[in-house]
């Protein structure tokens, strides 16, 4: 069983749904991301998404697109990502690693390099944001061979036959994207999440982790409620982003207040 499934199977025994925040690569400097990243899940973070910093983030609003540019602008690559999560192993060998991104970046890698080295370094799973069906064939088999998981994103405008196929390639959990248009920009209401999880239900097996617009604590607690899991980012990067001085550099409220947001975000998931 990998780190994912015994992460949602321990939670679901628990009878909670699990918290997901997001930090980005190397935002805004290497050190920083890594020591958030070492932090969050004593915070309170049941698994943990990466992001990928990429140039053309077309899935991404302005602050995750921000988070990205400085990711990049501090040296983000991705053998830097992979020495990243290699040193949260030597502190933590049980949070389950995520990585997100775009698919440019994988395939100048090379697909197998990528799978082979994301698993040496600890990952568990991986979103490609840009990647349909129909032509992940490779990056399946590759994923595989290395035992990571291909978490597939559904939309409320997904139908039922295009779910079907979506979710025929999908492990690890379902990533819900709630609001059709880009991350950080506006939130679904509960009731419209109500109404999408029964379909999603039928389809899969597969724990389903609702993001894309969630900001609060109420909202993190609601999603992991109706679904399995609440994925938090654009709020988190938000906080991140303004404790930053004027020339993007870490300031010494920027690890305290992103962490005390989490810990209201984890406190209203297991209330």
């Amino acid at each position: 069983m990998s780190r994912i499934a015994r992460r949602f199977a321990a939670l679901k025994k628990a009878g909670r749904g699990a918290l997901i925040p997001y930090l980005e690569a190397c935002d805004p400097d290497f050190e920083t991301s890594l020591a958030l990243l070492r932090a969050m899940p004593e915070a309170g973070a049941d698994l943990i998404e990466i992001g990928m910093p990429f140039s053309d983030p077309s899935a991404d609003g302005p602050i995750i697109q921000l988070a990205a540019r400085r990711g990049l602008k501090a040296g983000a690559t991705l053998p830097r990502l992979f020495e990243m999560v290699r040193a949260f192993r030597k502190h933590d060998n049980e949070t389950p690693v995520i990585l997100m991104g775009y698919l440019n970046p994988v395939e100048a890698y090379g697909m197998l390099r990528f799978c082979e080295d994301a698993s040496h370094a600890g990952i568990d799973g991986l979103i490609i944001v840009d990647m349909p069906p129909e032509e992940a064939g490779t990056m399946l088999a590759c994923a595989a061979e290395n035992g990571l998981d291909i978490i597939r994103l559904v939309a409320p405008t997904t139908d039922d036959k295009r779910l079907k196929l979506v979710l025929s390639h999908a492990s690890g959990f379902v990533y819900y994207v709630s609001i059709t248009g880009i991350t950080g920009t506006r939130s679904a209401s509960d009731a419209d999440l109500e109404a999408a999880l029964p379909r999603l239900r039928k389809a899969t097996d597969l724990p389903v982790a609702i993001g894309f617009g969630i900001r609060t604590p109420e909202q993190a607690a609601a999603a992991s409620r109706i679904a399995d899991g609440a994925v938090v980012a654009s709020a988190l990067l938000s906080t991140l982003a303004g404790t930053l001085d004027a020339k993007d550099r870490a300031t010494a409220d920027t690890l305290p207040k992103v962490l005390k947001q989490l810990r209201e975000l984890a406190a209203a998931v297991r209330a």
